[in-house]
Parts: C-alpha cells; structure tokens; sequence
C-alpha cells in the first residue's frame, strides 16, 4: 500500500498554462468535470484538510508498537490508511483545482496546503516501514490468523463491522509483503544513515546535465534552402527536422547532434557517474545488478526486460518491413535516420465535436462489454471530464484516480481533431482502470502500479483506431489511421527499447569493471541502432553522427531502467487486444483482472490473469503480427492507389 507512507504527485500538478483566449465562465457546464462530487464547497476541503493537519499526529502515538501485537499493527494502518484516503481525495480536489487555472493565486495557495500536509504525513509515519520491517516473518504470519474477526467473518457474528475491519489486515497484507521482501536489501540503521546521506548528491548528473542542457549549451545555428537561419533549440529542432526539404533535415539533424558530440567526452563522463551511483547503490543493497535493483521495486524479475529486448531483436525484421514501407511511401530511393520523422501520410481533416467523440468511444469500446460502455456514459453524463481549453488552464491531458470514494477525473484540452478522441480514449482506459480497481479493491490495494498503468489505455487506442479503420470513409483516412498506428508501433516499440538495450548495455559493462568513456558510449549507441535500422542491409542509412544521440535523450539521466515500460505497456495492450479478437468474450473477462486488480497482486502475476505470460515470446508475436497485418492493409491500399 504504497499511498499509506508515500505522497504522490498526481500528473499535472507542476504545469504551465496554455495560451488560450476562452475564459471559463463562458464554458457550457456539459464541457466542464463537476468538483462537488468531491467537496461541495471550498470551505467543506479547507475542514478537512484541517482534520488532516490535527488528526496526523495520532499516528506518532503508534511509534514502537507495530510489532507488539496484531491489534496494534492493524489500528495503526487503518488509521493511517483511513487519513491517506481523505488526503488522496483533498490533493485531487486542489490539484484539479489549480488546473483550470493557473492564474488563480488562490488555487495554488490550496495546492501549497497540500505539499505542506504531505510532507507532514512523510514525516509522521517514517517510522512504519522500519517497525514492519524488523517484525519476524512467523510473528507476522501469527498476526495475520490472530484476531478472529481478521479472518473473513459471518455477517451474523458482525453485522455492523465496517467493510474494512472485516478484511482486517488481509487488506494490508502487500503493503506489508513490499516492505518485508527488500529484507535482505536493507542494512543496518547506522548504515542506512550512512547511504542516505548520500542522497545530497545522488542526482547532481541529472542536475549537471539539465543546466548545461537548458542553458550552457550552444544553440546551433543553420541555414534552409529558403535563406532562413535557424537556432536550433529544442522546439525550433521538433519543428525543423520534419521539414519538407531533405537537405534541411539533413542538415538540422546533423548539426544538432554534432553539438553534441563537441561535448561528447564531458557528457559521457556524467552519465558514466550517474550509471556508477546506480551499481553503488545496488551493491551496497545486496543486489546483483542496476537492473535488479531498479526493477524490485515493483517486484519484477529481470527476465522480463531481457525477454523484451531478446525478442524485439528477433523481430527486427518487422521494423525492417516498416522501413522499406516508409521510403515507398515518401518516394525515396534511400530512407535515412533523418527521413524517420517525416509523417508517414500526409494528415486528413478529420473533425469532431466532443459529443462526436464520446459517441465515436461508446462504439469503438463496445468489445469491453456492457458495464464497461454503461460507466463510460456515466463519465459523460455525470461530468467527470473537462473538455475546454480556457485561459489559464493548465496544457495536455490527464486522469486522476485518487478519489477513491467518488470517482475519477479527467482534464482535456479539446480540439476538435482525431488526436482529441484518440486523447480521451487514452484517458478513459485510465479512468476506467481506476474506476474498477477502486471499485473492486480496499483502498489499500487499489492503487496500481507503473508497469501495468498503461496497458488500460492502450488497449482502448487499440480498439480505436480498428473501429475508425472499419468505420472511415475514405482510403485516404484508412492509410492516415494506419500509417498514425504504424508508427506508433515502431517509435514506442523499436526505438523505447533500443534505449533500453543501450541503458542496459552501459551498465553492464560499468558493472563489470570496463572502463566507459563518451566515445565508448557513442559505439555502443551505434552499433545497436545501425542493427535495429538495418544500416547494413539498406534498409535505413544511419549516418555517423547519429552516434552522439543517445546524448540527447534526458531519460538516461532522470531515470533508471523506466524507458523499457513504453514498450511493454504497448506490446501488453496490443496482444490482449488481439486476443480479445480471437477469442471472444474469455479474453474480454480475463482482461477485468488488470482493471480489477489493482495492487492486490504484483504485476506480472495480474498480467498473467488477464491471459499473457509476460515472460513469455507470446506478446511481441501477438503484436508483431498486429504489425505485419497493418503493413498488409496500408500496401494493398498503396496497390490499390497506383503508389
């Protein structure tokens, strides 16, 4: 039960307004999500965030008495659980709050409440874990069969238990075993001072390289074929390497990645010092890699990021088919790193209003069944959703599950386009994976985690885009749907997971002892993606500098071992798809164990409910086969078009 002692920070919170020119009170109230669920009032938030900031420190009177006896460890969660749930719901309310608009000093002043108010409750309860911890396995398997009513009682021998009590600690029983399995990774008191200490410095790489990323760093300057010079910052690169002209994407890559690679001696030495605080953290916490260290925090074996990348390399032919696809369809005689971010199809006008495509989604997610189609009514009818872009109105999209007794929430900014109903759908499968877990689980185990938070909502992209594929009226919206859908596969899939192979690579090797420099890490980076892109098969020219990109991606130094979840949740998504396809209605009911589940079992075992083995070769053939039939439609369309 990770939200007991951790203060999550719901999607959204930090963010920058957008530029927009509709104020909000000129909003239909239909296009605006409805707070009241939540707190009718301010005033009714502000009492019990008031509650919250006294009723906290009830938890210090439990310090040094977890272990002594079954009663004393399940009041104590209970009572903290029962705090967090009200905070979790105050932080939604507030958060959702301050997004509509940015501009409102008093919505963020609500905001700076809540910081404060969980940074309170850290620090109350930071005593939990350790008392868990130090608990014996046999004493607390003998709290568990303990305290009769804990065990699942009659409704006559306690008609008026609350539902809680009546699971009793059974509903704690994972918040328990995350922390009692890191047993063996966890040191000594005095030791743990010690490592911590060292948390001052563990992200100065991640620092070093944003201010010189951001500021220090000099902007390269081109000039285009039209005469424009262009310094080449961050957006001014997005905008300028899809340009219509191949020399000026030549040209606006290969300078940007040059500037690179000047660094390329100092960039290599920073992320070669990030890679190595990771192994000294793992080795002095008794694990035998980075890898293994980063990924049991979630409990994930580290088979399944070697299966990933084992079996993606066995597919690169289906990538390779990509390829050779693209340069037919730009009319090149030889596709090259530079040409990959050119739109595959030329984008089709296709319009919606929102009341279009919240009907186009009733249809589209039918598949999911009855229930599932009746809530999302609910989500439109009962304003769960804000739609409007106003002023002031912090940008992108979100949902936020964290209200457990009312229901989840969404922020849109609505646009009127395809990418606004492939947006929402996106959202929803969120807000449904939310919606049933809360439903479903104790608020104890209701929240899910990272590793499976994606797969709701790219299924429901998935049943999207076969729905607008069957239901399109044109060859042109087909192939923009498909050639849409086929890249996402290759960026999300292929790319995310040749940055995994590298970020893996990279650590093995610091592991092993091997020196690492920057020029080390660029033949690294370019030997794997020259292989992914089939340099040496014609396939996709990848120019030398492209050996200094793996310099330019920021996730290498703000995270570790996370990038690899892009393509897993994607590949887990498309397969249950696939065989809710195949077969039917079993594969739709196996599913509603990841949208039930939500932290009542580790990951992989929930995603082995719902019918995959992510272990398994089964996933990326089921979604390699998505891939290869999508080709299949788009070249029958290309024949049909005389392309």
């Amino acid at each position: 039960m990770k939200q007991l002692l951790t203060l999550i920070l719901f999607t959204g919170i930090i963010a920058t307004g957008l530029t927009q020119t509709l104020e909000r009170k000129d909003v239909a109230d239909k296009y605006k999500w409805n707070l009241a669920d939540i707190y009718p009032t301010v005033e009714a938030w502000q009492a019990d965030v008031d509650m919250l900031n006294s009723d906290v420190e009830k938890l210090a009177d439990f310090k040094g008495t977890l272990g002594e006896s079954s009663a004393n460890l399940y009041t104590a969660l209970k009572t903290g659980n029962d705090l967090t749930k009200t905070l979790w719901q105050a932080w939604v309310y507030a958060s959702n709050q301050s997004n509509e608009n940015l501009n409102i000093s008093e919505n963020q002043a609500m905001l700076q409440q809540m910081r404060s108010l969980g940074t309170k409750f850290g620090e109350v309860t930071a005593y939990f874990e350790p008392e868990i911890l130090e608990i014996p396995k046999e004493k607390m398997d003998r709290f568990f069969a303990e305290i009769p009513q804990l065990k699942e009682p009659q409704e006559s021998e306690v008609p008026d238990m609350d539902p809680a009590d009546k699971l009793g600690l059974q509903q704690f029983d994972m918040f328990i075993d995350n922390i009692q399995r890191l047993r063996e990774h966890t040191l000594t008191e005095s030791e743990e001072k010690i490592l911590a200490s060292f948390g001052l410095i563990a992200g100065n790489q991640n620092e070093v390289y944003g201010i010189f990323n951001n500021a220090e760093k000099p902007f390269p300057k081109v000039t285009l074929s039209t005469g424009e010079e262009v310094e080449l910052t961050a957006s001014a690169y997005t905008k300028y390497r899809t340009a219509e002209n191949r020399e000026d994407r030549e040209k606006v890559m290969k300078a940007l990645f040059e500037s690179y690679g000047d660094f390329k001696n100092m960039l290599g030495a920073n992320l070669g010092g990030k890679v190595k605080k990771d192994w000294v953290y793992a080795k002095n916490r008794n694990y035998e890699s980075s890898l293994q260290a980063a990924l049991n925090s979630d409990n994930l074996p580290t088979e399944i990021y070697s299966t990933l990348i084992e079996q993606v390399n066995n597919n690169l032919p289906t990538l390779h088919r990509a390829l050779d696809l693209k340069t037919r369809m730009l009319g090149l005689d030889e596709l090259h790193y530079y040409d990959l971010y050119v739109p595959l199809v030329e984008k089709v006008d296709m319009s919606f209003t929102v009341e279009e495509g919240q009907n186009v989604l009733l249809e589209a997610l039918k598949p999911l069944g009855e229930e599932y189609v009746t809530v999302l009514q609910k989500t439109y009818d009962d304003r769960w959703i804000d739609y409007m872009p106003t002023v002031g109105k912090r940008s992108g999209a979100y949902s936020s599950g964290g209200a457990y007794d009312v229901h989840p929430y969404i922020l849109m900014n609505w646009t009127d386009d395809f990418e606004s109903v492939s947006t929402l759908a996106h959202e929803l499968g969120h807000t449904m994976h939310s919606y049933f877990s809360n439903k479903t689980q104790p608020f104890a185990k209701s929240d899910y985690a990272t590793f499976v938070a994606e797969i709701a909502s790219t299924v429901n992209e998935n049943l999207l885009n076969d729905y607008m594929v069957k239901h399109a009226k044109s060859d042109e919206e087909v192939l923009y749907i498909l050639g849409s859908y086929l890249e996402l596969l290759r960026t999300t899939i292929f790319r995310q997971t040749s940055f995994a192979e590298f970020e893996w690579e990279i650590h093995k090797r610091v592991e092993a002892g091997t020196p690492m420099t920057g020029e080390d890490m660029c033949d690294i980076y370019f030997d794997i993606v020259k292989r992914y892109y089939g340099h040496d098969d014609g396939h996709c020219v990848v120019d030398e500098y492209i050996q200094y990109e793996w310099s330019y991606i920021p996730h290498f130094l703000g995270y570790n071992y996370y990038v690899f979840q892009y393509a897993t949740s994607l590949i887990y998504g498309t397969a249950l798809v696939e065989k809710m396809k195949e077969n039917g209605q079993v594969a739709v009911d196996a599913y509603y164990n990841i949208l039930k589940g939500g932290g009542s079992k580790y990951s992989p075992e929930l995603i082995k409910d719902a019918g995959i083995d992510p272990m398994s070769p089964e996933p990326v053939a089921l979604t390699m086969h998505k891939m290869n039939k999508v080709m299949d439609q788009m070249e029958e369309i290309l024949e049909k078009m005389g392309r």
